[in-house]
């Protein structure tokens, strides 16, 4: 039977954190991804497993499994980096007061900070400005490097996610000493998920919806045909840069109605509750609470 909450195709990990095992969903029907690989990561994405588990799950080969009740983890483990980009939306850059980038603002955020989509969110000790961010997330299935020209870029995409590029703005903004990276990188600060959605099952990365609600209220609604920079021209000029390999995960910015731009400004606090949706790509839901909180 078919679950109506369940996208029509992805992969994901569900389980305990550390304990995660991998899924396929098509058709809207979940299976157990074990017989094909026993995670979803770097080196499955490497040697051209998607395609192959999608094509098993297809034929009837992986046995359909229940995973209602069970916590969604991270739909890749163990990227080799998180490369993020600031200011690539128009209407972010004009609601912080910033002209958009002539070239893409990068930072990286620790691997390590990567949870689950609806995993608790935590408040460093003594913040006061911590900000959400939603974002579409790309995930690296082919090695780039050097790539002559956006025109073929899209072909070393895996898939898409949703992301929350949680910051920490005094550390970012006044402490950071000119770099982002210090307010990036906070335990817990990259909900990722809860699905990697295959990059043949999305029509156009450029035409998505992205919303935020914080505690019930509307605080982000754009759409990723705002990006100053799109998916195809971040993975060309990052492959200039860097090598981007498989698995990496790349955070394209967010749209207008972070707490930084807005009149209230408003940040996080414990107790609070943050929804975040991508069309075609699923839910996160996270409640915010204190470093160390029981």
């Amino acid at each position: 039977m078919t679950d109506p909450t369940l996208p029509g195709t992805a992969v994901g990990r569900v389980g305990e954190p550390g304990c995660e095992r991998p899924v396929v969903v098509v058709d809207g029907t979940a299976f157990d991804a074990r017989s094909v690989t026993d995670d979803i990561g770097p080196a499955f994405l490497a040697r051209g497993g998607l395609p192959a588990l999608l094509a098993a799950a297809r034929a009837g080969a992986l046995a359909p499994t229940d995973i209602g009740g069970l916590r969604i983890g991270p739909p890749v483990a163990t990227p080799t980096k998180v490369v993020c980009i600031g200011l690539n939306y128009h209407d972010h850059a004009s609601e912080t007061g910033q002209v958009p980038p002539a070239e893409p603002i990068v930072f990286l955020k620790d691997p390590g900070c990567i949870v689950g989509p609806d995993d608790d969110v935590e408040i460093p000790p003594g913040s006061t400005r911590t900000d959400w961010e939603v974002e579409l997330a790309v995930v690296v299935g082919r090695t780039a490097s050097y790539l002559a020209d956006p025109a073929h870029a899209l072909e070393h995409v895996a898939g898409y996610a949703i992301a929350n590029d949680v910051s920490e703005r005094e550390l970012q903004l006044e402490r950071g000493g000119g770099q982002w990276d210090k307010g990036k990188s906070c335990p817990t600060f990259l909900p990722l998920g809860p699905w990697l959605v295959p990059a043949d099952a999305v029509a156009d990365p450029q035409r998505l919806g992205l919303r935020l609600q914080l505690n019930g209220k509307l605080r982000q609604d754009g759409t990723t045909a705002e990006m100053v920079f799109d998916v195809a021209n971040l993975v060309w000029s990052l492959s200039n840069v860097m090598t981007l390999r498989p698995g990496d995960v790349i955070c394209t910015g967010t749209p207008a109605g972070v707490g930084l731009g807005s009149a209230d400004q408003r940040y996080l606090r414990p107790g609070d509750v943050l929804e975040l949706a991508v069309d075609g790509l699923g839910r996160q839901r996270q409640r915010l609470v204190a470093h160390g909180a029981a």
